[in-house]
C-alpha cells in the first residue's frame, strides 16, 4: 500500500508551466469557444476540426512529440495547463483528443520510425485525427476477450471483427486497434497486438450511435477482410497487451477526468453571483472546490510520473475512479439544488447545460474503462485482492 500512496507526494507546476498558462489563455481570448455552457459542456467530447486546426498552427496539438517531427517537444505539465485551460474554457477539441492524448505518444513509443516519419507529423499538423479500437460487441468491460482478428497473409495481415463505443470514428482518419493476432480469446491477454487501420480502406463500415442527448459521439466499426499492410502493426506481435495498459495511464490521468463537467459548475457560480447564494449553496460550492483541488493535486502528481518515463497504471486508475465519482456528482447534485427553489427560476443556460450532463453523465463511468474495473486494478494495486 506505501508505494501505491507513495506516488501521490503533492507538488505545485513548475514555474515555466505555469507561465506557459498565460500564453493559453491570450490564445483562448482570440480564439474563444462561441456556443452556450450546454454546447460547450460536450468539452473535450466536442468536435470542431477547424478549432484543433487553429490549436495545430499554434504547435499546440501534439505538445509533448519531438520537434524533429513537428511537435513542439515540450513537457508532460505544460501539457497539463493547456488541457485544464482548454476543458475550463468549453473549447470543443475532440477532433485531435485522442492522437494528442495517447496514438502520438504510443507510435513515439512502440512505432517504426516509418510510422514516426509518416504519421506523428500529421498528427502535430492537425490533418489527421485517430480513435481507439479496443471494446467489443458482448465484451462488457472484459478487455481482454477480444475477437478481433487479425490473419497473417501475403505482404501483411486479413483484418476481421468488430469495434464499438468508439469516440468519434465516424470523424477519423486512422483507427489503433487492439486485435487478437494469435490464439483464441480464452488465451486473454496473450496473442494480442495493435495495429494501425486506415478507415477509408475497403471493408471497413462505420456506423455511428446516436445517444439520448441527440449526439454521435460513438460508433460501431465493422472490419470485414480488411487488408493491412506489414507495416500497420505497432510495435511487437502479441506485445499489445502490455502497450495498451501503458496506453491507457494516458487516457485515465488527465484533467479532463476530473472537469468533465467544469462548464456547468462556472455557469452555476455565475447564476448564484446574479441571483445570491444560500447557505446550503455556498457550502455546496465549498465541497466542490476542495474536492477539485485535491483531485487536480493528485493529477499533477501522475502527471510527473508521466514526465519521469514511468507507467502509473494504477494511479492513474485511481485517480479516473475518483475523478469519475465528482463529475457526476455535480450534475445531480446542482439538479437537486436548482430543484430544492421552485420559486427562482433558474436561467434558461443552466437549465440546457444541467438538463444535457444529467443525460450523458451516466457514460463518465463507462469511458476510458468501467468503475468495477478500475477498482479491481486499484486493490490489486493495494495488496488487497
Amino acid at each position: 500500500m506505501s508505494n501505491l500512496l507513495d506516488a501521490f507526494h503533492l507538488s505545485d507546476l513548475p514555474a515555466e508551466a505555469e507561465a506557459f498558462r498565460a500564453q493559453v489563455k491570450d490564445f483562448l481570448k482570440d480564439n474563444p469557444p462561441h456556443a452556450s455552457a450546454d454546447i460547450r459542456a460536450r468539452s473535450w467530447m466536442g468536435f470542431d476540426a477547424d478549432f484543433s486546426r487553429r490549436l495545430a498552427a499554434r504547435g499546440w496539438v501534439g505538445l509533448t512529440l519531438p520537434a524533429r517531427y513537428g511537435g513542439a517537444g515540450l513537457d508532460a505539465f505544460r501539457r497539463f495547463v493547456l488541457v485544464e485551460e482548454l476543458l475550463a474554457a468549453g473549447a470543443p477539441v475532440a477532433a485531435h483528443w485522442i492522437a494528442d492524448r495517447q496514438s502520438g505518444p504510443l507510435i513515439l513509443k512502440y512505432g517504426t520510425e516509418a510510422q514516426k516519419d509518416f504519421y506523428l507529423p500529421r498528427i502535430c499538423a492537425g490533418a489527421v485525427f485517430f480513435c481507439i479500437g479496443m471494446s467489443e460487441p458482448n465484451s462488457g468491460s472484459d478487455l481482454a476477450s477480444v475477437r478481433t482478428r487479425a490473419t497473417r497473409c501475403e505482404g501483411g495481415w486479413r483484418l476481421n471483427g468488430r469495434k464499438i463505443w468508439t469516440t468519434n470514428a465516424h470523424h477519423c482518419h486512422y483507427m489503433i486497434a487492439l486485435v487478437r493476432s494469435s490464439g483464441v480469446p480464452e488465451d486473454r491477454q496473450k496473442g494480442l497486438s495493435q495495429f494501425i487501420v486506415d478507415l477509408s480502406l475497403p471493408g471497413v463500415n462505420v456506423c455511428p450511435i446516436v445517444d439520448q442527448a441527440g449526439d454521435a459521439h460513438f460508433s460501431e466499426v465493422t472490419f470485414d477482410d480488411v487488408f493491412l499492410a506489414d507495416g500497420s502493426l505497432v510495435g511487437e506481435e502479441g506485445a499489445g497487451w502490455e502497450q495498451v495498459t501503458a496506453e491507457l495511464a494516458f487516457e485515465r490521468s488527465g484533467p479532463e477526468r476530473l472537469y468533465s463537467s467544469v462548464v456547468l459548475l462556472d455557469c452555476w457560480v455565475a447564476h448564484l453571483r446574479r441571483h445570491g447564494a444560500s447557505g446550503a449553496n455556498t457550502t455546496m460550492l465549498g465541497s466542490f472546490v476542495t474536492q477539485l483541488a485535491t483531485l487536480r493535486s493528485m493529477s499533477v502528481a501522475v502527471t510527473a510520473r508521466l514526465a519521469r518515463g514511468e507507467s502509473p497504471i494504477v494511479e492513474a486508475a485511481l485517480v479516473k475512479d475518483i475523478g469519475t465519482e465528482f463529475e457526476q456528482a455535480i450534475p445531480a447534485l446542482l439538479e437537486a439544488a436548482i430543484s430544492a427553489d421552485p420559486a427562482q427560476a433558474p436561467d434558461a443556460e443552466l437549465y440546457r447545460a444541467v438538463a444535457y450532463l444529467s443525460q450523458i453523465s451516466p457514460t463518465f463511468s463507462l469511458r476510458g474503462g468501467t468503475r468495477e474495473v478500475l477498482r479491481g486494478m486499484i486493490a490489486r494495486g493495494l495488496g488487497l485482492r
